[in-house]
């Protein structure tokens, strides 16, 4: 089974951004926990600050895998383009927050990417994405 993982905007600051919100580990970290957690599954990692390299990049795996773990970030609340890549894509995208968006500012309480991805895991930390994962591996 082949997973990617794409984390949006500032996300490549896990481990030192609010680590009271986000936690102590970075994400490459954590990815090395998903990996022996789940030796089945083969990950394709990316992350990006800049909106059109995750749409790029959700247009260059989007047919090829058998699910993808989106994190938008900030993105969520605010592209189109993010959304209309994943309306455009073959592969499911399950969307994944690590706070939860429902008990911060207001403005993060929509998502414009939720109605095109197959569920969304928020709120339960970095244990989300192994969440994600586990949902794609029981279809």
């Amino acid at each position: 089974m082949k997973i990617a993982i794409i984390n949006g905007p500032n996300l490549n600051l896990l481990g030192k951004r609010e680590p009271e919100v986000y936690g102590s580990l970075t994400f490459e970290q954590y990815l090395d926990t998903l990996k022996q957690q789940f030796p089945e599954v083969s990950f394709d990692y990316f992350q990006s600050n800049v909106e059109g390299e995750l749409v790029n990049h959700l247009h260059a795996v989007g047919f090829s895998h058998d699910g993808i773990l989106l994190n938008a970030g900030a993105y969520t609340h605010t592209s189109v383009a993010i959304r209309d890549a994943i309306a455009g894509i073959k592969t499911p995208v399950v969307e994944i927050h690590i706070s939860n968006i429902y008990a911060r500012e207001e403005f993060r309480h929509t998502s414009l990417t939720a109605a095109k991805a197959v569920g969304v895991i928020c709120g339960l930390g970095m244990k989300g994405y192994a969440l994600g994962v586990g949902y794609f591996l029981s279809k």
